[in-house]
């Protein structure tokens, strides 16, 4: 390793890259032809994922071995604080490449589904790559809260008819982009004006659930996945403007097989999709926070220290209120 010292803080990339294939020198460390033990059709390689992209020990630990250390870890100036350097590990460059993949532009009307840590994340992107309005559909009232304290419009799924909404706000004709930063979390509306329909879609989510999420060694309530798996790619075709374009960011694993790609061909949709090339917008982002354009702190709403892993996971994954980032310090 030529461009560290040992002592400096660097900010490593969720996802791993060699740095020396096509595809890395391309950009595309997301695709990179070495790093994916399972071989260069694999695809993404990344800390702490399942059997298909490695897998590789996660980082949540006081020590980690970092594959082609040569080129992940992002150097840090001393003026960048710990909180802010763990947000462009992983969060806030999948956000800001979801922005990139909708070709967010000027004065666009952007809408983000999901007001979870990255969506509030792709709020603050869709912004800064130049929209002049951004909508925001959840469920969960305090992370909307926290939407519109980024400039968000805020939509809650639970008291209304998200697509519906939309429509309105944008004069019946729909937005300009799309963030899908839900994936197969997604939840379906149990009350409002939108749940007759989506209870009319009950057993086809139950069947897409199954797919996507079969139960192993299920832990009573410790992790609840989404009831309604293809419920944001739902509402995002029908909230996009004719010839629009999404930016899926959402998890969505191989299994999943459920879009409604008539409905998005039939309005002349660009729908672009992806894992992040992190390390290709690391350093990019790093100017943003090192001069003060951006706080991703500022998204942080617990601090819990390893032994507590455990339960916040089980708390974070049961949605409760007031949960949208946790940061763990492994010095406690």
């Amino acid at each position: 390793m030529r461009n560290l010292r040992p002592g400096d803080r660097v900010v490593i990339p969720s996802t791993i890259g060699c740095g020396y294939c096509s595809y890395c020198r391309a950009g595309y460390f997301a695709q990179c032809d070495n790093a994916n033990p399972n071989g260069p059709a694999a695809g993404t390689c990344f800390f702490g994922g399942p059997q298909t992209t490695g897998p590789v020990d996660g980082l949540q630990a006081q020590y980690a071995r970092i594959p082609f250390a040569n080129v992940g870890p992002v150097w840090l100036p001393g003026e960048v604080g710990d909180d802010a350097a763990i947000m462009l590990s992983d969060i806030y460059p999948t956000a800001w490449f979801g922005a990139r993949l909708a070709e967010v532009g000027q004065g666009d009307t952007v809408l983000v589904l999901g007001a979870g840590p990255v969506g509030q994340f792709a709020v603050t992107s869709a912004f800064q790559q130049g929209a002049g309005r951004v909508l925001v559909v959840d469920g969960v009232r305090t992370r909307l809260d926290q939407a519109r304290a980024r400039g968000a419009e805020a939509v809650d799924f639970s008291a209304e008819d998200p697509v519906a909404v939309v429509r309105e706000l944008t004069g019946g004709t729909g937005v300009d982009r799309v963030i899908e930063a839900v994936g197969i979390d997604a939840q379906r509306p149990r009350s409002g004006p939108a749940a007759a329909a989506a209870e009319q879609q009950a057993e086809q989510f139950a069947a897409e659930r199954t797919q996507v999420a079969p139960e192993q060694r299920p832990q009573g309530d410790t992790w609840v996945p989404g009831d309604a798996p293809s419920q944001a790619l739902q509402w995002a075709v029908e909230a996009v403007a004719k010839a629009g374009t999404i930016g899926v960011i959402g998890v969505h694993p191989p299994q999943a097989t459920s879009f409604p790609i008539g409905a998005a061909m039939n309005k002349n949709l660009t729908v672009e999709m992806g894992n992040c090339n992190h390390r290709r917008y690391v350093p990019e982002l790093l100017t943003l926070v090192r001069t003060g354009a951006v706080d991703p702190a500022t998204v942080l709403t617990q601090v819990g220290d390893l032994p507590s892993v455990l339960d916040a996971y089980e708390t974070f994954d049961r949605r409760e209120s007031g949960w949208t980032k946790v940061v763990l310090d492994p010095s406690t």
